[in-house]
């Protein structure tokens, strides 16, 4: 396990997350004036940095919780890997090489023309990101779909927040590939929905999003499994490495493409959205070491839930724009509901003890 730090502040988890934004912040201030070389137009990227920073911690609560619910179960070795590896791959990996991917797919290009393209003509650059967005949609949902309901559908769940639905989704549970049936019903639906020489794209999309949760987690039971057989600093380690990596890709694909929306130039966004990336390491270290998830237990049911709209929401942007600012506020204000009824239940369990003391207390006098 990671080891506590029971002196640590929570300001102290978010210490390198504060450097890594003064320094990003300096960069953005740095590339507006060499960029534009007024003081208007570099005010202005320092402008977008932020808010891009400000959009990505919004849209990455729920990514924090569900990091921090798989890594305190990961052996330290595999936890140190995805807390060193791992943001070095979701800040240039998905903020950086995974725009340019697309591009170097969708225009026929190779990596350096892209990198040129990005910095030469970020308009075109843009195109080519929004021209890719409906199977990255596609793709996204789907896995992320396939996340929330695979926690809701567990006949082993006996924690439940919203209780009259999700007791009827764990005992439905027993059913085999109930949530795989639930994931093409919609793909099939959303389907229907689309103009004609869109729906070839978006199905395959999709069905690779479905596959590629499936494999992930063939490959965590096969690692699961076979206990005996490996070594201890992979025991448990690498299937729930590689679950995660691509969990925070799918919550990296609606920030990467919704970056777009603000500037066109891949060095801001990567800027902006490697800053908020940063908080949301600092919030899965400080989410694992203070206990946070047992001690408000309704907080990991908003997480999962907000997954689950995060999903519907990615296909409905198939269909039309939704504002990124809409999404992040909608899973913020589902996991601070689900903080809020935590709370709650746990000033009522006090209560509920306190008042037996007090009866033991009377019946003893």
């Amino acid at each position: 396990m990671i080891q506590p730090r029971s002196h640590t502040t929570a300001l102290g988890y978010f210490r390198w997350a504060f450097i890594v934004t003064a320094l990003g912040l300096l960069l953005g201030v740095w590339l507006g004036w060499q960029s534009t070389g007024t003081f208007s137009g570099t005010m202005t990227v320092f402008f977008i940095c932020a808010v891009l920073a400000v959009l990505e911690i919004s849209l990455s609560f729920d990514n924090a919780i569900v990091n921090a619910n798989k890594l305190k179960d990961m052996t330290p070795v595999w936890q140190h890997r995805f807390l060193t590896w791992g943001i070095i791959i979701a800040v240039f990996g998905m903020r950086i090489v995974f725009p340019l991917l697309i591009v170097v797919i969708a225009a026929n290009i190779g990596p350096i023309d892209a990198v040129i393209l990005a910095a030469i003509r970020p308009e075109e650059y843009a195109r080519i990101m929004n021209d890719a967005h409906l199977p990255i949609a596609a793709f996204g949902g789907t896995f992320l779909m396939m996340v929330g309901l695979t926690y809701f559908f567990d006949q082993e769940k006996d924690v439940h927040w919203i209780a009259w639905l999700e007791r009827k989704m764990a005992r439905f549970a027993t059913i085999k590939g109930i949530e795989i049936a639930l994931v093409l019903s919609v793909i099939l639906a959303f389907s229907t929905l689309l103009e004609a020489e869109h729906v070839h794209t978006f199905v395959y999309a999709s069905i690779y999003g479905l596959l590629t949760f499936l494999i992930v987690e063939v490959v965590g039971g096969l690692l699961d499994a076979s206990q005996q057989t490996m070594s201890a600093a992979a025991k448990g380690g690498f299937g729930a490495f590689l679950y995660l990596e691509v969990l925070d890709a799918s919550f990296s694909f609606d920030g990467v493409i919704g970056a777009f929306a603000l500037t066109q130039n891949l060095f801001i966004i990567a800027i902006g959205l490697g800053i908020g990336a940063m908080y949301v390491r600092s919030m899965t270290i400080m989410l694992v070491e203070k206990g946070t998830l047992n001690e408000y237990r309704y907080l990991e049911h908003g997480a999962f839930y907000a997954i689950l709209i995060l999903s519907v929401v990615m296909y409905f942007q198939t269909l039309f724009h939704i504002p990124e600012v809409i999404t992040g506020l909608g899973g913020a204000g589902l996991i601070g509901l689900s903080l809020w009824s935590s709370i709650r239940h746990n000033r009522r369990k006090a209560e509920a003890g306190g008042d037996e003391r007090d009866a033991r207390f009377r019946v003893e006098a």
